[in-house]
């Protein structure tokens, strides 16, 4: 006697599994994430964890977290970076009367401060 159900559910597991041919496959569909795009460090997050932390990467993928994390990392380090930028050009004395005074050195101690927040993030966010 064959079965003759299209559809069939476990009910120890709870998935539901549909006919197709002689097999039943499991109706498993991933997880819909409508989340905002990955940017540069989330990136950067995403290769660090692919070729030094593989059992977390691993874990986050198919867990479904794996977007939300790296989003989340990202936005943190923007937003990491932005602070940091303000607070060292605060106390290295780099401000508007600079940038109208000589506008060559500002751009340079700006840069150098930019570049700094972007380490120290790495190190802290990206890289931990």
């Amino acid at each position: 006697m064959t079965d003759l159900r299209k559809y069939y559910m476990d009910n120890q597991t709870g998935i539901s599994y549909t006919l197709v041919g002689d097999y039943y496959l499991p109706n498993i569909k991933a997880p819909e994430i409508n989340i905002g795009a990955i940017g540069r460090y989330g990136r950067e997050r995403l290769t660090y964890l692919k070729n030094h932390r593989r059992i977390m990467y691993i874990n986050l993928l198919t867990s479904g977290k794996l977007n939300e994390h790296l989003y989340e990392i990202d936005e943190s380090a923007n937003n990491r970076i932005e602070y940091l930028v303000r607070r060292l050009a605060d106390c290295e004395g780099v401000t508007e009367k600079l940038k109208a005074k000589n506008m060559m050195l500002w751009v340079q101690l700006m840069n150098s401060i930019k570049n700094r927040a972007i380490e120290i993030t790495r190190d802290e966010l990206i890289y931990a």
